[in-house]
C-alpha cells in the first residue's frame, strides 16, 4: 500500500467516524427513543408497531452517514489534515526550513483549492498532480531533518575546528621527526586526518546543498501551482499535463539524490571514526 493510500485510509476511517459520532446522530437517537418509549404503538395507523419507529432511526441514521462518507469537501478536507498531521513543523529547528515547509503546505492547500473547483477528468489529473506534491513535501521535509542533525552537532563543529590544527601539528612533527618507524605512524595519522577533513568538508556541502535544494524545491512549487492554475479542462491529457507530472518526478528523484547523498556522508563520517 502506497503512502498515499495509506493516508486516505487513515482519513477514510476519520470521515466514518465524525459521520457516526455527528451531534446529528444524538438528536436522531433521542427522537427515535422519545416516539418508541413515549408513542409507541399509539398511533391511528391499522397495523402500525412501536418497533417500526426503531427502523425509521435506523434508517434515518443511515441516511445521515451516507450523507456523511460522500462529501466530497469533508473527505478532501480530512486527507489534508492525516497528510499534514504527518509533519510535526514545532521539530524542526532550523526556522529557514521550518518557514520553506510551512510555504510548501501553503502551496498544497491552495493546490487542493483548484482541484476542489475542477470537475470530472480535470479533477482526476489534478488530484494525481498534488498526490506527487505529497512526495516532494514528504522530502523536503526529510531534508529538513537532515540539516538540523547536522546543526545540531557539536562534534562536527569541534572537528572542523580542530582537525585542520591537527594536520598542521602532524605535519610540522613529520618534518622534524628522525625516527623511521614513528615517521610512519605521523603519516599514517596524517592520512586518516585529511580523510576526515575531506569528510568534514564533504559535510558542509552537503548540508549546503540541501539548504539551497529546500529554497529551489519551494520556487517550483510556485511554479507548479502557477501552471496548474493555468492548465484548462481541454488540456486535461495534453503534453503540457503530462510534462507537468513529469517535472515533479524529476525534482523528487532529485530531492532523494541529495537526501541518499547526505546519508553517504554520514556514515562515512561515522565509519572513519
Amino acid at each position: 500500500m502506497s503512502e498515499n493510500d495509506k493516508i486516505r485510509g487513515r482519513a477514510f476511517g476519520a470521515i466514518l467516524s465524525n459521520a457516526v459520532l455527528r451531534w446529528e446522530t444524538a438528536v436522531t437517537l433521542l427522537i427515535t427513543l422519545v416516539l418508541y418509549f413515549g408513542v409507541g404503538a399509539n398511533l391511528a395507523i391499522p397495523g402500525w408497531q412501536a418497533w417500526f419507529w426503531l427502523v425509521l432511526g435506523a434508517l434515518a441514521e443511515g441516511v445521515l452517514i451516507v450523507s456523511g462518507l460522500t462529501d466530497q469537501e469533508a473527505a478532501q478536507q480530512a486527507v489534508a489534515r492525516e497528510f499534514e498531521s504527518k509533519f510535526d513543523l514545532r521539530s524542526i529547528r532550523s526556522d529557514v526550513a521550518r518557514q520553506r515547509l510551512r510555504d510548501a503546505l501553503e502551496y498544497r492547500r491552495n493546490m487542493l483549492e483548484l482541484v476542489k473547483r475542477a470537475r470530472g477528468a480535470m479533477r482526476t489529473s489534478l488530484q494525481q498532480t498534488v498526490d506527487d506534491i505529497g512526495d516532494w513535501i514528504g522530502h523536503m521535509y526529510d531534508l529538513a531533518r537532515h540539516i538540523d542533525d547536522f546543526d545540531s552537532n557539536d562534534l562536527v563543529e569541534r572537528d572542523l575546528k580542530m582537525v585542520p590544527q591537527e594536520i598542521r601539528n602532524t605535519q610540522k612533527r613529520l618534518e622534524l621527526e628522525k625516527d623511521a618507524t614513528v615517521k610512519t605512524d605521523l603519516e599514517q595519522k596524517l592520512q586518516r586526518l585529511q580523510q576526515q577533513q575531506t569528510n568534514l568538508e564533504a559535510t558542509v556541502n552537503s548540508v549546503k546543498r540541501a539548504e539551497i535544494q529546500l529554497e529551489s524545491t519551494l520556487a517550483s512549487l510556485g511554479t507548479v501551482y502557477a501552471q496548474m492554475s493555468l492548465l484548462g479542462s481541454k488540456e486535461v491529457d495534453s503534453a503540457r499535463a503530462q510534462r507537468l507530472r513529469l517535472e515533479i518526478q524529476d525534482e523528487v528523484a532529485s530531492l532523494q539524490d541529495t537526501i541518499e547523498a547526505m546519508n553517504e556522508v554520514q556514515s562515512q563520517r561515522l565509519r572513519m571514526r
